[in-house]
């Protein structure tokens, strides 16, 4: 696990972009569960940053493909999954499973 962030720096329906080792990460905080998603949709690479989440999906802001945050599927598109990291909160730090 790495640390990649504070709790505080993601806020609640919020989102955040970190790089750590050679990989970047789209942090989001929904009511304070903290969920680890690559920040590149699989469809297209196009960067989730400003993508809409709702329910428990990001939606690419492309095309609007939906994932769920939990584990990167797309009920929609079978065929394209967003990858997914474990995530541990510890105090205010955020960890990741980069493996």
């Amino acid at each position: 696990m790495v640390n990649v962030a504070k709790i505080s720096e993601v806020p609640n329906f919020g989102k955040k972009v970190v790089s750590v080792s050679g990989k970047v990460i789209l942090l989001v905080n929904i009511k304070g569960a903290i969920y680890a998603v690559e920040n590149e949709c699989p469809h297209q690479g196009s960067p989730l940053g400003a993508a809409v989440v709702k329910d428990g999906y990001i939606s690419c802001p492309r095309h609007g493909y939906r994932f769920n945050l939990t584990d990167g599927s797309c009920a929609e598109h079978p065929d394209y999954i967003l990858a997914t990291f474990k995530v541990q909160l510890s105090g205010d730090d955020i960890l990741v499973d980069l493996s």
